[in-house]
């Protein structure tokens, strides 16, 4: 049987900096890196988990349970959980969840089956106070709008904040009559209730009685539900000189479907979404959004749930994401 002492003698290093290279630790040079992997493939060594796991009481792997895989802000972010996961020498196995309580109290279940050192969980169905979510001694951090009260290490995004930002925004470039493009799901606490909370907050520090005839609610977060709500908006003949989207995925579908119209962004309306993924920079025209710190977020993560890994029993913690507006041609 191959051993990593038979890899180390192959690549000329110590055992080491193979055992660095195998778990994903830093200090070790891209050029030293791939001799290891060479060697691991030439060699067709391969690592005994479970004699691993019996030492150590550790598999090297924490969860990354999200809503939905396919949306772009999903994958921004499990792009930055691998990367801050990685420099703390593990692994990330990711699944989805389908933004439902069964999907998100069955990654928990699962995440204990496979042994998982611990779980990264944007949590939108479950119930706070399910007697089923309990924290115990399994390291959990969740992401989202929930309150946990204090159950559970937390990173919130800056919902209200953002999204108060962003209306602002528009109103200080002269809008008046400001639509919002949001979920339909108007009742409790989630991502929907909280940014469109942000909204209402702004209209009432600048002086603006908000209009029920400008909220536009849409059935998902989709480029679709986006072009449908903004094809309402002008077809319903409401004057609106400004339009907040939940998200860029919907303010996408909104600008697609305010053209289907002819109504120009920004001549006629202005426009704002939320998240900043990769696509708002080179729209046409570009977007102007609410930028959360995606990369401070996932890092603040894999550092709460690599602490509760070492220290099962610390007080649990709740941070909230920076941000910052990206003013775009969109509300130019």
């Amino acid at each position: 049987m191959v051993t990593m002492s038979d890899v180390a003698k192959l690549s000329g290093v110590s055992k080491m900096t193979v055992s660095n290279v195998i778990n994903g630790r830093s200090g070790v040079s891209d050029q030293v890196r791939r001799r290891v992997l060479e060697a691991i493939r030439q060699s067709g060594y391969r690592v005994n988990v479970s004699a691993r796991t019996l030492r150590s009481g550790r598999t090297g792997v924490i969860g990354l349970a999200v809503p939905e895989i396919d949306r772009p802000y999903f994958g921004q972010l499990a792009a930055h959980v691998i990367d801050q996961a990685r420099a703390h020498g593990f692994h990330v196995a990711i699944e989805q969840t389908g933004a439902a309580a069964t999907g998100e109290l069955e990654a928990i279940t699962r995440s204990h089956t496979l042994h998982f050192d611990g779980l990264i969980l944007s949590a939108v169905g479950v119930d706070p106070q399910d007697s089923r979510l309990t924290a115990g001694d399994y390291p959990i951090v969740m992401l989202g709008e929930q309150n946990f009260d204090a159950k559970f290490d937390h990173v919130a995004m800056p919902n209200e904040e953002g999204t108060k930002a962003a209306t602002v925004h528009l109103i200080d470039r002269g809008c008046r009559r400001i639509a919002i493009v949001t979920g339909s799901a108007l009742d409790g606490v989630n991502v929907v209730t909280r940014r469109y909370q942000g909204y209402l907050a702004a209209l009432a520090e600048r002086r603006l009685d908000p209009d029920p005839a400008l909220l536009y609610a849409v059935n998902g977060m989709t480029l679709e539900s986006g072009r449908d709500a903004a094809h309402r908006l002008v077809d319903a003949g409401h004057e609106v000189d400004g339009v907040v989207a939940v998200t860029d995925t919907v303010a996408q579908g909104v600008l697609r479907g305010l053209a289907d119209r002819g109504v120009r962004v920004p001549g006629d309306v202005h426009l704002i979404g939320f998240d900043d993924i990769p696509e708002s920079a080179y729209m046409v025209p570009s977007l102007s959004t609410v930028a959360p710190d995606h990369r401070w977020m996932a890092a603040k993560a894999v550092e709460l749930v690599t602490a509760r890994i070492q220290d099962p029993s610390r007080p649990a913690r709740e941070y909230t994401a920076p941000f910052d507006l990206m003013a775009r041609e969109s509300t130019r």
